[in-house]
């Protein structure tokens, strides 16, 4: 049987050395892009790609769905199946115009790669987010265990994630020497630190309380003093491993390696959860937390302008669209009390901010065409 086609192997090598050179892609759009490209090729049996035409993009779109989840053996979700099918529209919108392919494939063709209406609506619409109350987060640390090495790091991971909002991969790749103690800053150095498109900004730690900080101060001090940490071992290092004759490999306190990937995190994350007795949340949760504190907090429209600006964002917009969304209970008591409320005269503060923001709105708008 068949299992791959030398025509279609060199010209996918192409391909990705084009998002990866040309367009500066990272390897995990990339493993998406060979996981849909092999789909497929799956599907047609490893036939070359200038057999493509509009049929076979239908036939392909059926077989989609008739696919199910490696992981969940549940279908492939709406949103599966939209970004595997604008993938391929890529792909092959690109391979049109490549020489031994032009002619051979019609790019008018690719757009029968297009999700249908509806599909398309349910794979981009915003479902509400599941974000942790503080209090949870505050009794999920709080609950953990800090005796040995390993625990400490732990507790302090998940102490970092909220007073940080960093992403997984930053809080994954960060130094000892990316924190500042003193400034309560944190420096997400895109040389050194994975930080989303490789951005490089500095993060001030969030207002969630000083006994989340006074965690990470003392944790740092551990390092430093008790373990001889510098400014470029790891600020989370992943777990050393020792061999033992019954048990076979077992932890054995911290490396002086950065982890890979992000899976030891999240197992840190769920069994921290599990034990305090709180629905599991995810680290880039967190972020909606963040968000959903400033609400709560009544801040003004300079003080989260700049909470936006130490998550990462250039524009308020973004923070306010992606991890601020108000819960429905909440919308309901907010639109009830503005009923009530009397109208008032705008004072030139007010519209000085309202035009700030607008101003931020259109620019956002401007950037995105």
């Amino acid at each position: 049987m068949i299992r791959h086609n030398p025509e279609n192997e060199r010209i996918k090598h192409a391909y990705l050395g084009f998002l990866r050179e040309a367009l500066g892609r990272d390897p995990a759009a990339l493993d998406a892009v060979a996981m849909a490209l092999h789909r497929f090729e799956t599907f047609t049996g490893y036939l070359d790609f200038r057999t493509f035409d509009r049929e076979q993009a239908g036939e392909f779109k059926a077989y989609l769905t008739s696919l199910s989840s490696a992981r969940s053996g549940s279908p492939l979700s709406a949103a599966t199946i939209a970004a595997t099918l604008r993938i391929l529209k890529a792909f092959f919108s690109w391979l049109a115009d490549q020489t031994n392919y032009r002619g051979k494939i019609r790019a008018s063709d690719c757009q029968f790669l297009n999700p249908n209406a509806n599909n398309a609506r349910i794979a981009s619409a915003r479902r509400p987010s599941r974000a942790p109350a503080l209090e949870d987060i505050r009794r999920v640390i709080m609950a953990m265990p800090s005796g040995s090495d390993i625990e400490k790091r732990d507790r302090a991971l998940i102490a970092g994630a909220i007073i940080s909002g960093a992403r997984l991969a930053a809080l994954a790749s960060l130094k000892l020497k990316h924190l500042d103690l003193n400034a309560r800053t944190i420096f997400q150095d895109a040389r050194e630190v994975r930080t989303k498109a490789r951005k490089t900004f500095e993060s001030c730690f969030m207002p969630v309380g000083d006994d989340i900080r006074e965690i990470i101060e003392s944790y740092v001090g551990f390092l430093r003093t008790e373990r001889g940490f510098g400014d470029g071992d790891p600020l989370f290092p992943k777990t050393a491993m020792r061999s033992d004759p019954l048990a076979g490999f077992v932890p054995d306190g911290l490396s002086r390696e950065h982890w890979i990937s992000g899976g030891p995190i999240r197992s840190i994350f769920r069994e921290a959860f599990a034990r305090a007795g709180v629905h599991y949340a995810n680290p880039h949760s967190f972020r909606n937390t963040i968000v959903k504190r400033a609400y709560d907090m009544r801040l003004g429209l300079e003080e989260l302008k700049a909470l936006s600006q130490s998550l990462g964002h250039k524009s308020l917009v973004t923070t306010v669209s992606s991890y601020g969304e108000v819960p429905h209970h909440r919308e309901v008591e907010i639109m009830r009390a503005l009923a009530e409320r009397k109208p008032v005269e705008p004072t030139e503060e007010i519209e000085g901010a309202l035009r700030k923001l607008l101003a931020q709105i259109e620019a956002s708008r401007a950037a995105q065409q």
